[in-house]
């Protein structure tokens, strides 16, 4: 484990001195181009598909687990996780508009309307519980695959974890690259990184290494392997950002354990843009202004 965490520190040096000032910034001309994003599910998974997709997709287990309260040192298979079954309403012609329906062993459900655009992918989910009792669900999990899309994936390379120099989060309003400062290294489960707003309890987030850091907002995302574009996600309410262990990044979104007849709505973005941090800030701001303070 010591070595595992002086190799983080040093690939975060050489981050911070590499990669930033060598970032593609694409010329007017393609600039121009209209990428198009399409849709298609197989079994629990969900993949964005376009032609200017390094890879040509990104798949993402949608979803891969509902999960309880209480689950930061808790055994993932025997507590957190509350089964569930995905059922694919719809999808239109075009492959741009996705409906899916998920029934959760607790009795809630959570109807999702997934729409792709020609730069982004837009998530519109209404979860209800019918029951007469609390729903025991809390949080859930988007597993956003990016190892292909970073240039690091199996193909690649056999160091799983090499695509988190490309990934970054927000702290003190700015963009930090993995390993971020006080990057923990101890839990139940690991490796891994999660990092926990200000609004969430501790000690209901993923069972992988906790940072001591609070995230400024609820992005997270990676660069491209020729650093021509950006793959960003957020959600609201979200519980946690998390980098994971099948080269994957999280904005696991909240439930908060819906009351008896509660209806709560969740929404979110996929970005896939142009290699413009500051566009993609104002962007996601103007999506998610309530987090643009913070949590």
């Amino acid at each position: 484990m010591k070595s595992l965490a002086h190799s983080l520190l040093l690939l975060g040096i050489s981050v911070s001195t590499i990669l930033v000032p060598t970032l593609h910034r694409l010329t007017a001309a393609e600039k121009q181009e209209s990428p198009r994003l399409t849709l298609s599910r197989e079994k629990n998974m969900l993949y964005i598909h376009g032609d200017h997709i390094p890879g040509g997709k990104i798949p993402i287990n949608y979803l891969e687990a509902y999960c309880r309260a209480n689950s930061t040192d808790a055994d993932w298979g025997k507590h957190t996780v509350v089964k569930h079954e995905t059922q694919t309403i719809d999808l239109n012609a075009d492959r741009t508009v996705l409906k899916l329906k998920c029934t959760v062993a607790d009795g809630i459900t959570v109807e999702h309307t997934i729409t792709a655009k020609s730069d982004e992918v837009d998530f519109q989910l209404v979860a209800h519980n019918p029951t007469k009792r609390r729903s025991e669900v809390h949080w859930a999990q988007p597993c956003i695959r990016v190892g292909e899309f970073a240039g690091l994936g199996a193909d690649q390379t056999d160091d799983k974890y090499a695509y988190i120099k490309k990934s970054f989060i927000f702290l003190d309003g700015k963009p930090a690259f993995m390993p971020t400062r006080n990057w923990a290294t101890t839990a139940r489960y690991i490796p891994g990184q999660v990092w926990c707003p200000a609004d969430v309890p501790r000690t209901d987030v993923n069972p992988r290494p906790l940072s001591s850091e609070v995230p400024s907002n609820g992005l997270i995302g990676c660069y491209s392997g020729d650093n021509r574009w950006i793959f960003a996600t957020a959600f609201e309410p979200y519980q946690e950002l998390f980098q994971g262990v099948i080269r994957c990044l999280h904005a696991d979104f909240r439930l908060g354990g819906l009351q008896p007849g509660e209806t709560k709505t969740i929404h979110g973005k996929i970005y896939i843009v142009p290699a413009d941090m500051e566009a993609l800030v104002k962007r996601y701001q103007q999506d998610f202004p309530e987090q643009v303070s913070g949590r």
